[in-house]
């Protein structure tokens, strides 16, 4: 995908670069794409690129970058990284597989016959389509660890509670429109619970925390 670019200011230290406002793989792969070649830059003043689902967010420090550009400000160099950069997608390195078991029975999974009820499917369906489908990790975020994966079957996309949990257990799996995600912590949350998984997915003193990334 090669479209204009958009850049946000979020503040003094962070850009975020708008590639695209449609959630995809292939948004998916071009953000990559982009974060990859800005870490591999390797510009001093760059303290954390961030991916997201469909842009890209560099945090600076601001005294350090006037430092090395006095007269610029950070929108125009950034501009012309955006200038300069050419992608492919060959140029990604394709990350493994990782498969995840998930009990989806009953005490794990409070809102699975909910779904399906409402979808007019029976559960075993419900656990099918969440299984067929390799989802990507688009993002982390909400709280350490947190893989907002997608993109789920539309037979099964359901939008968030309207009243949400005051807590949800470690390890659960949840639905929330066309993402699909599991919780790393006991933590509030208004995703559709259908199962559960014992797997740890945020761990601080690994030296990559996060299992899925």
């Amino acid at each position: 995908m090669r479209q204009p670019l958009q850049i946000y200011t979020c503040g003094e230290s962070v850009l975020t670069i708008q590639l695209t406002d449609i959630i995809s793989p292939e948004a998916h792969r071009a953000v990559m794409a982009l974060a990859t070649y800005l870490h591999d830059e390797a510009f001093p003043f760059v303290q954390d690129i961030i991916p997201a689902y469909t842009g890209v967010s560099v945090v600076i420090d601001p005294i350090a970058f006037l430092q090395q550009y006095p007269d610029q400000i950070p929108e125009q160099w950034l501009q012309v990284q955006l200038h300069n950069w050419q992608w492919s997608a060959e140029q990604l390195v394709e990350h493994p597989i990782k498969k995840i078991p998930v009990c989806y029975a009953a005490d794990f999974a409070p809102d699975i016959t909910a779904l399906a009820t409402a979808k007019n499917l029976s559960v075993d369906d419900v656990i099918t389509l969440h299984t067929s489908t390799v989802y990507h990790v688009y993002m982390i975020g909400f709280m350490p660890g947190f893989p907002y994966m997608g993109n789920v079957a539309e037979a099964i996309q359901m939008p968030r509670l309207s009243v949400p949990r005051t807590k949800v257990a470690a390890g659960s799996v949840g639905i929330a429109g066309q993402q699909t995600g599991i919780y790393p912590q006991d933590s509030p949350g208004g995703w559709n619970i259908i199962g559960r998984t014992p797997y740890r997915l945020f761990d601080a003193g690994q030296e990559q925390p996060c299992l899925l990334h």
